[in-house]
């Protein structure tokens, strides 16, 4: 089965394209994402908007388009947060069936860091060890405590970057006041978390896919030569680049992160809320080392399709 997966993100849609043969080989042929912002202007409300509702259809209609030219024959979406908090989510997701004869699998936070865990687990060793594994996405964050045995505690708290950015609407560049008053704001918002993380030990982060490709992609264009990413699914920082990195975003303008060498066009606005989050989980728990995993909630599906897990899957029409 070839087969296109669609993460319905809560500011980007993002697909992937691969096959499973009879033996359970997996092969990844094509990826690719969409700026979208389905949950633009709804975080008050919870309502999803008609402008982003269409913008949603068009960005779907683009990526089974995109799989049939990668010969895919099935099709499964999956929605997250901004999908599953909508009052209004019928909406989108009768608009989809109807337009496309694709089925959305909503899925809650819990299954949402599961999946995270299954994806970054089949790209890279997470070994015996316990490591944090964080997944930043634009309306909810995932926090996982795990090795490569098993998830010993999960969270999904509704602290994505596009959420952040919408509520505190930061200067430009972001003023010291006002990232003082959003660490302030995610200090209390990961209380359970802190607490959770008494009982472990751990000084390894691994940053799934999102914002920590783009710290990656950034520290190479910088430091060293943006080809030492080519074909990798892992890559691990060295701190110090990271902290530099940290600090030349917090003190940019909008301007200065479009002219930046590593740093795409639709994580330009968001990348300074994720680093916050970041550089304050490193700094509140004393992270001596941080990973990158390429691998994130597709390529979980992926592993759950192999080992057997029932997802609406549909056929995709030739036509």
């Amino acid at each position: 089965m070839r087969i296109g997966i669609i993460d319905i993100g809560t500011n980007t849609f993002n697909l992937l394209v691969a096959s499973i043969n009879e033996s359970g080989m997996v092969k990844f042929i094509h990826s690719t994402k969409l700026s979208v912002r389905l949950g633009e202007g709804c975080y008050n409300n919870n309502i999803l908007k008609d402008a982003a509702i269409e913008r949603g259809l068009l960005a779907i209609k683009s990526h089974i388009r995109t799989a049939k030219d990668f010969n895919a024959t099935h099709m499964i979406a999956f929605g997250t947060s901004a999908v599953r908090n909508a009052e209004n989510k019928s909406k989108f997701i009768n608009l989809v069936k109807d337009n496309f004869n694709l089925d959305i699998n909503v899925i809650d936070g819990n299954k949402e860091a599961e999946l995270i865990y299954e994806g970054v687990k089949s790209g890279l060793d997470l070994g015996k060890n316990l490591s944090l594994i964080i997944d930043i996405g634009g309306g909810s964050t995932e926090f996982i405590i795990s090795n490569q045995e098993k998830i010993y505690w999960k969270q999904s708290i509704e602290i994505g970057a596009a959420r952040l950015l919408e509520k505190f609407k930061p200067s430009d560049p972001i003023k010291n006041e006002e990232k003082i008053k959003i660490e302030n704001y995610l200090e209390k918002e990961l209380n359970e978390l802190f607490k959770n993380l008494e009982n472990y030990s751990i000084d390894t982060l691994i940053g799934s896919s999102g914002s920590f490709d783009t710290f990656a992609e950034m520290i190479a264009h910088k430091f060293y030569n943006p080809n030492i990413l080519n074909g990798k699914f892992e890559y691990n920082f060295n701190m110090e680049d990271y902290r530099i990195t940290h600090d030349q975003l917090v003190k940019s303008t909008l301007e200065e992160r479009l002219n930046t060498k590593g740093l795409i066009e639709m994580r330009a606005d968001m990348i300074v809320i994720a680093s916050i989050l970041v550089n304050l989980v490193i700094n509140k728990l004393g992270i001596k080392n941080m990973r990158l995993s390429t691998f994130s909630l597709k390529e979980g599906v992926i592993a759950e399709i192999k080992n057997g897990k029932n997802f609406k899957i549909n056929p995709i029409n030739k036509n």
